[in-house]
């Protein structure tokens, strides 16, 4: 490696390095404040956001502030959008919908949010302490009207099929063609995941900048020199993408 290189590469280490202790000793600090305190690897996110259960997602209906409401909380599995339905269509006085999930299956989150689009006027809402992370961001988004409370998170990644990293290992053991093979596949599914992600953007009313200045700049897998792999949108990001519309905000 090139002198000139190796040494881009040490300072930019030293540099991350001392930025990740830095914003570790702010959070210490935010504890010491009374505030809270955040992620030293996703500084931008809470150090433990309540995402709720990881569980399959349970669907309540509850009274609330005088509205009937559906909380939404556990995993995202591959039967929740026939469930959301169920229960959607159980209870015609349910006017909104409170999230709080650390995600799960993608193409069912995309499904269930286009199942919400499809009731006219319905509200999806991230309550004040609560988390909608990964493909729980697509449900959410299926509101008509949506509302991230102050204080709720709105926590976006880059989705990977190489997290499980025992299907690489083992492609690589049975050769190069099953590492081909393998890294065709994930390169197709990638790609009409992405594709899947812009349409229902559009079809939902959200800047599709929410994924390439977002969701795409994320590192799928946290590296030694940059750990970080989440990141929580501000009040101003969430109005400034349309995740919750400026002129319809809700009380």
């Amino acid at each position: 490696m090139p002198a000139a290189r190796f040494r881009a590469l040490f300072h930019r280490r030293v540099i991350v390095r001392t930025a990740i202790r830095l914003l570790a000793s702010l959070g210490c600090i935010a504890l010491l404040t009374g505030a809270a305190p955040r992620d030293p690897e996703n500084p931008t996110c809470p150090a433990t956001p309540d995402w709720g259960s990881s569980e399959a997602m349970a669907l309540t209906p509850a009274d609330r502030n005088g509205k009937r409401v559906l909380l939404a909380e556990g995993r995202i599995d591959a039967g929740l959008p026939d469930r959301l339905k169920a229960a959607i269509e159980s209870d015609p006085m349910i006017s909104e919908i409170w999230l709080r999930s650390r995600g799960g299956n993608a193409r069912a989150g995309n499904e269930a949010g286009r199942i919400i689009r499809s009731y006219r006027g319905m509200l999806t809402r991230i309550p004040s302490g609560w988390t909608c992370f990964s493909a729980c961001n697509f449900v959410f988004m299926g509101g008509d009207r949506r509302h991230v409370d102050e204080g709720g998170v709105f926590m976006v990644h880059m989705f990977t099929h190489t997290r499980d990293r025992w299907i690489i290992d083992d492609a690589v053991i049975d050769g190069s063609q099953a590492t081909t093979e393998l890294i065709a596949s994930i390169e197709q599914s990638s790609a009409l995941l992405a594709t899947e992600d812009n349409d229902f953007l559009i079809r939902m009313g959200i800047s599709r900048k929410l994924l390439t200045d977002i969701m795409y700049q994320q590192q799928a897998i946290s590296s030694e020199d940059d750990p970080s792999t989440r990141y929580c949108l501000s009040r101003e990001e969430v109005r400034e993408y349309n995740v919750m519309p400026e002129e319809r905000r809700v009380p």
